[in-house]
């Protein structure tokens, strides 16, 4: 399977914004795969973070994690201030308490405008942006979460295949 819509100037990306890696999570905040897939793709971005254009799109399977897709509206709203990579990782770093208080709290400890976000919570544009991202993984074959694409090609392994993969091609 490949992916669909290709990265664009509107997907959330970390690293090297330039590299010709591209690897692609769709994520889903309350899914403990993707926790446990999170502090091992820091890793990755760590190590090989310069050669590597990281992004997130969202993948919110809302009727078994009802605070998944609150979090991603929470995480664009963040991203509306500048800080959809802090509010990312705060999530995932505080997942095992999710719920609709702590994403204001984070906001809070990441110094929102609390007012502005939580204003920006209602506003219906995140809501489009995060179908359009689930959209994007329903066609391009996601089936569950974490799934990752490297180079627009679905990616058969979890993230620390990725780690290897990266480990093999350094050598």
């Amino acid at each position: 399977m490949s992916l669909k819509p290709v990265v664009s100037h509107t997907d959330h990306a970390q690293g090297n914004l330039d590299a010709e890696l591209i690897i692609v999570e769709f994520g889903d905040y309350q899914c403990p795969y993707c926790g446990a897939a999170y502090p091992v793709l820091k890793e990755l971005m760590s190590q090989f973070g310069s050669q590597i254009k990281f992004v997130f799109r969202n993948f919110p399977l809302s009727e078994m994690h009802p605070y998944a897709r609150p979090a991603a509206i929470a995480a664009e709203a963040a991203n509306l201030q500048g800080k959809f990579w802090e509010m990312h990782d705060a999530i995932y770093e505080n997942q095992i308490d999710l719920n609709e208080n702590l994403l204001i709290k984070l906001a809070e400890k990441l110094k929102l405008n609390i007012s502005q976000f939580k204003e920006d919570l209602e506003n219906p544009a995140l809501a489009e942006k995060i179908d359009s991202d689930f959209e994007s993984g329903i066609i391009s074959g996601v089936n569950g979460t974490p799934s990752f694409f490297v180079n627009g090609k679905k990616f058969d392994g979890a993230a620390i295949d990725l780690i290897r993969l990266l480990e093999e091609n350094a050598e």
